[in-house]
């Protein structure tokens, strides 16, 4: 016993984090032998069976809360039926078919879903807040026969109803009835049809290699593209409640989109998966989030982008730890936001995860270190092979040696996450966009032949294990032969007493190699920008290659609807103040930042001022 003491006393100094190494270990192992059992499963057992499981084991439990209403497991699963008998008799639906849905947060959203995999359909997930050709664009990608769309989205389907006619789409509004050529009605339909339960033949062909969704990606780049998710890859994203330790009691606050994979697929899938109550909000409001989460006895909750800095920046109450909030479930979290939500909020375990809607690879932050997206498993890397290669932030491309291989980064620094594509491990790519497809994937890495998928992040991996996140491809900027990663330049601007948030990018400047740091920064309330506090600050603690040369003030930073910040237009749009009407500041060399004026930018662009 003394023996075995000490040899558990020996591991645990050697990895302090055994245990909950151990605890994932074991889950993972659970899960894949469920998805093992699912594989060889006839007829294919989906998470539509699980929902109907569900229905019979607790028919009375709550499983939507919607502001004043609620939804038992039992009531949705027969509103889902009324739908999907009213879209089968007219919209004439068959298996395989695809329905673009185009509504927001609401229970609707979810029958209708249900409804489409009871008929063996598609569903694809439109964002509704896109409009005209975007909104094309996308629906054109899933090749959908149908469009369902919330009454509150009229007008913005009436843009694009020629188009949407011409190519023979069947278009229905969640309304009554509908005095507009070309939208019917579906409302009233639905009321109209039975709640009995439809034959699981009508979806005998569907397996698990069988599109599900298509969830697109948030564009900060360009037109949105397609992400096909088939019924593996739902199975899989449902599970990282499990692995983030959700419990069957638990009540899980959804207010991210449900367009969106977050929302979705670890949201509402999940919540079926482990068979808990769903509260369900139209959108994320920071002044509503806590009294929402008091009203409804909310346990975990989900967040992503800059969710958790708008609840730091909300106005302290005494209240603020009153609630029963245990779990924050999301990615994208500061380390600087983690540490203030904990010490303000409570200690709530925050699960940090790490994907992208349409990779193959993923990580959890199991063990919960603050700052880390995710920790390394010895079967996580069996199941999927990965590695972080050199990467040339100026050339946009990897760095091959002698023989025309990747090089594999060293522990501690950073590099170009890359995830070997295989059976295991598959990247399905994107609807009708085979080139972009194509970009994501990288081939010849290590040995001829191999094929991996481009996650287009480039991450560091500790000496514990731990992974953290550096930058996306893109947001790195290259100047005077540097490279400078966008998140800790803000991180550092953050520290500065009058900034609120901080956007950091690269911009162009004529005569100039690379790109040279700008930043968009929003103020806190009734304070101004405080340019000497801000250039002692950058002076201090950045080299002089990773300043920030110009400043733009902006009312509020432009975000994706995933809160997302955008850089691609800003770095478009550059520093002219005959262009930009926010207010612009220019760093001058042992002055520091002053008011960004017409002269000045003449003078750069003209060579008089060298940079």
């Amino acid at each position: 016993l003394i023996c075995l003491a000490l040899l558990l006393l020996l591991l645990y100094l050697r990895n302090p984090y055994i245990c909950q190494d151990l605890s994932y270990t074991i889950t993972a192992i659970k899960i894949a032998i469920r998805m093992s059992k699912f594989k060889k499963q006839k007829p294919f057992y989906s998470i539509l069976d699980c929902f109907l499981d569900q229905v019979a084991r607790q028919p009375h439990k709550k499983f939507i809360v919607f502001e004043e209403s609620s939804y038992t497991y039992s009531q949705a699963d027969k509103e889902s039926n009324r739908v999907a008998r009213a879209l089968s008799k007219h919209a004439q639906l068959k298996e395989g078919d695809t329905v673009a849905l185009f509504l927001g947060n609401e229970p609707q959203f979810v029958w209708i879903w249900l409804a489409l995999t009871k008929l063996g359909c598609n569903a694809s997930l439109l964002n509704y807040n896109i409009r005209s050709k975007s909104l094309l664009h996308c629906f054109s990608c899933c090749e959908a026969k149908v469009l369902v769309a919330g009454a509150d989205l009229r007008g913005a389907v009436e843009e694009v109803l020629p188009t949407l006619n011409q190519q023979g789409v069947r278009v229905f509004i969640l309304s009554e009835d509908c005095d507009v050529e070309g939208i019917e009605s579906l409302s009233d339909k639905i009321q109209q049809a039975s709640d009995q339960p439809l034959s699981p033949q009508l979806r005998a062909n569907i397996n698990l290699k069988s599109p599900a969704l298509y969830i697109y990606t948030s564009g900060t780049t360009g037109l949105p593209k397609a992400a096909v998710i088939n019924h593996e890859r739902l199975w899989m994203a449902s599970f990282v409640q499990a692995v983030a330790g959700v419990r069957s009691d638990d009540i899980i606050y959804v207010y991210l989109p449900l367009y969106h994979s977050s929302g979705f697929l670890m949201g509402l899938c999940g919540a079926i998966e482990k068979g808990i109550t769903v509260v369900l909000r139209r959108k994320f409001s920071a002044s509503h989030f806590w009294n929402d989460c008091r009203k409804y006895n909310v346990t975990v909750i989900q967040y992503i982008g800059e969710i958790m800095r708008y609840l730091c920046n909300t106005p302290k109450r005494d209240n603020d730890r009153d609630h029963k909030v245990r779990l924050a479930l999301g990615n994208g979290i500061r380390a600087d936001t983690w540490t203030d939500f904990l010490q303000r909020f409570g200690a709530i375990r925050i699960c940090e995860c790490y994907g992208a809607t349409e990779g193959n690879i993923g990580f959890v932050n199991y063990a919960g270190k603050v700052g880390a997206i995710g920790k390394e498993n010895f079967l996580h890397k069996m199941g999927c092979p990965y590695a972080l290669i050199r990467y040339d932030t100026e050339k946009e491309e990897p760095v091959k040696d002698s023989r025309g291989f990747c090089i594999e980064v060293p522990r501690g620094e950073t590099g170009l996450l890359i995830a070997r594509i295989a059976e295991r491990s598959p990247f399905i790519g994107y609807a009708k966009n085979s080139q972009q497809t194509e970009k994501k994937k990288v081939r010849d890495v290590f040995v001829k032949g191999d094929l991996y998928f481009n996650s287009g992040d480039l991450l560091k991996i500790d000496n514990e294990g731990f992974v953290f996140f550096q930058d996306r491809i893109g947001d790195t900027f290259r100047w005077k032969g540097e490279n400078v990663a966008t998140t800790e330049v803000a991180d550092h601007l953050l520290m500065v007493d009058c900034i609120k948030e901080a956007n950091v990018y690269g911009v162009k400047v004529p005569g100039h190699e690379g790109r040279i740091g700008m930043a968009a920064l929003t103020l806190k309330e009734n304070m101004d920008f405080d340019g000497k506090a801000a250039y002692q600050h950058v002076k201090n603690f950045l080299p002089s290659y990773a300043r920030p040369r110009f400043i733009r003030i902006q009312d509020a930073l432009v975000v994706t609807g995933t809160f997302k910040q955008m850089k691609v237009k800003l770095g478009e749009e550059g520093f002219n103040p005959a262009v930009i009407r926010d207010p612009l500041f220019y760093l001058e060399d042992n002055k520091g930042y002053v008011p960004m004026t017409q002269e000045i930018f003449s003078s750069i662009a003209e060579g008089r001022i060298r940079l």
